[in-house]
């Protein structure tokens, strides 16, 4: 089996999610601090480099998806991962989720949702007390948000937040997700 072969297979083989804990398993693609933004592409097995933010901006927390999932966009389901210190792209973090930003995004005057999961690092020390959404600082949100609006408005797309739930909700979510996974062969 070549390199390539044992990268897909690897990745995808993960499962999304742990039974007994209800750990979600996140593979980070962009770490925090970074302004880099990668993307795994399962056809070469490979994290890519897809864009660089303007100086000044960075990416606020590790940025990933959860393997053998399918989100209303057609990607793995997108996870922003709070975590102590920055990981790396492909890295896999073990992580409880804690609620689930539901926004829509329009391109090219075509409007799809595209949810991002909001999850804590199994192993994080300094966000180990937060369990849901609300235990966050309003502000810290509010500048999620923003982040995320911005750098959409950069590439020329739009972010809406619409809302953000808590846990029940993000799992809701991420068993729908696991399911078109499945039944898209991810």
């Amino acid at each position: 089996m070549n390199a390539k072969s044992r990268n897909q297979k690897a990745i995808s083989d993960l499962p999304p999610m742990d039974k007994k804990t209800g750990d979600v398993q996140v593979i980070v693609e962009t770490p925090r601090n970074s302004r880099n933004k990668f993307k795994f592409n399962p056809e070469t097995g490979l994290f890519e480099l897809g864009s660089v933010l303007p100086a000044g901006s960075s990416f606020p927390y590790d940025f990933g998806f959860v393997p053998g999932t399918r989100s209303d966009d057609g990607d793995p389901l997108d996870v922003l991962l709070l975590m102590d210190s920055s990981g790396f792209p492909g890295c896999s973090v073990k992580a409880r989720v804690i609620g689930v930003l539901e926004a829509e995004q329009t391109e090219n005057g075509e409007t799809q949702r595209n949810d991002r999961l909001v999850a804590v690092a199994q192993e994080a020390h300094d966000y180990r007390q937060l369990k849901s959404l609300k235990d966050m600082c309003p502000h810290l949100l509010k500048e999620l948000e923003h982040f995320f609006v911005s750098y959409n408005e950069l590439r020329g797309k739009t972010f809406r937040l619409l809302a953000d739930r808590g846990p029940k909700s993000a799992k809701k979510l991420l068993k729908k997700a696991i399911r078109a996974g499945r039944r898209n062969g991810r």
